[in-house]
């Protein structure tokens, strides 16, 4: 990559990693934070399922918006929609008042994940397209790992101290963001000539694009990953009796390794064998975590097969945004905003059946990941419909 590639790719990934790192902060607050205004669990899972719905109804929009006006304004829009939602949420003193800033936060991811991808398919090449998506997903991976820790550090200097620097640090990205990073679509492709559509048409009408496949994968993906992360630290403090501390030790660390994966083995493995390769492996690899999940005897090979899982992931994550994008055309922004959607969807929908099957019996969300892994793996090997160039 060139030296402005990198420049703007940087800039991306500080944007990226302050939009997830702005959900996690909150995260070690929420319990003492409702607690403080006289909410529990219901408020708790709430505040998480608004944010994802918020950002599953606003993607496509933000998506199309993005190929339609560009992807400087919807980055920027993102950023600082983040920044006012966390304001909100410092301010607020009722529970609509904070349920309303976790949809105006969802509606900055919205605008905002969908064009950084985009943003990174214009400046880089087919060849360059999984390092420079790699890099993007390590950033959000990190704002995931790094965003609870931030906010439990800060923490200790006020309970809303977290929120507030969050929602400074969000303005300036905006401010910095707004005066350093130009707009990308080439002139040939701005403001696209087609004809206007309806955004409910656009969405029915994704099932005939090329990319679909891979958005129903990363759906299943997400809905896998999170209902695996929703009962994770639950089901080893139930089988093994794990302390908060082995918890935390096992989300962090497996967070270090989809890090790692995405920065350094993401681009090396996608130009050895393929997107379509990797794709399919990975997920015969993620398949087979699941089952030794369900035949661990001990919480190290627990542990040991979580990183195996978190690993397979971290690499299929990047790898289907670089397909979809390869697949997308000129499309970009909408691929990346159904992308964002579908993924939405998945992050919705795993906690709420997860939970519910634990309380069933503790094995069952790993079995169902399983069943659920195995059919897309053979669907995927069936796939005849990914022609990259």
């Amino acid at each position: 990559m060139t030296s402005d590639q990198r420049k703007k790719l940087a800039l991306l990934m500080l944007n990226m990693f302050i939009a997830v790192g702005s959900f996690g902060i909150i995260i070690p607050i929420i319990p003492a934070y409702l607690k403080d205004i006289g909410q529990g669990g219901t408020a708790a899972g709430l505040i998480i399922a608004i944010f994802a719905f918020a950002q599953f109804l606003v993607s496509p929009i933000g998506g199309k918006w993005a190929d339609k006006y560009g992807r400087r304004p919807l980055i920027n829009a993102g950023l600082l929609i983040l920044a006012i939602s966390m304001f909100m949420f410092y301010f607020a003193d009722s529970i609509v008042l904070l349920y309303i800033s976790r949809a105006i936060g969802g509606i900055g991811c919205a605008l905002l994940i969908p064009a950084i991808y985009a943003y990174v398919a214009d400046i880089t090449t087919m060849d360059q397209r999984a390092k420079g998506n790699s890099f993007i997903s390590a950033a959000m991976s990190l704002g995931i790992v790094i965003g609870p820790g931030i906010g439990g550090f800060l923490a200790d200097y006020g309970l809303k101290a977290p929120l507030l620097v969050s929602a400074i640090v969000g303005l300036l990205a905006f401010v910095v963001s707004y005066f350093t990073l130009p707009e990308s679509l080439s002139e040939k492709m701005e403001m696209s000539n087609e004809p206007n559509q309806s955004m409910i048409k656009d969405v029915l009408l994704s099932v005939k694009k090329p990319f679909f496949i891979p958005l129903v994968i990363t759906l299943i993906m997400s809905f896998g990953l999170m209902s695996y992360e929703t009962v994770l630290g639950l089901y080893v403090n139930d089988q093994f009796g794990a302390t908060p501390q082995q918890i935390a030790f096992m989300i962090t660390a497996t967070g270090l390794v989809g890090v790692i994966m995405q920065l350094f083995v993401v681009d090396r493995i996608v130009k050895l064998i393929g997107e379509v390769n990797v794709l399919k492996l990975f997920l015969i690899v993620t398949a087979v975590g699941f089952l030794l999940a369900i035949l661990a005897g001990t919480y190290e090979m627990f542990f040991a097969i979580s990183l195996m899982i978190f690993l397979a992931t971290s690499i299929l994550r990047p790898v289907l945004t670089t397909l979809i994008s390869k697949l997308a055309g000129n499309e970009q922004g909408f691929a990346m905003g159904m992308n964002n959607a579908y993924m939405s969807i998945g992050n919705i929908l795993g906690p709420l059946l997860a939970g519910a099957l634990y309380d069933i019996r503790i094995l069952l969300p790993f079995i169902a990941g399983l069943i659920i892994l195995i059919l897309t793996t053979i669907f995927t090997f069936m796939w005849k419909g990914a022609k990259l160039t």
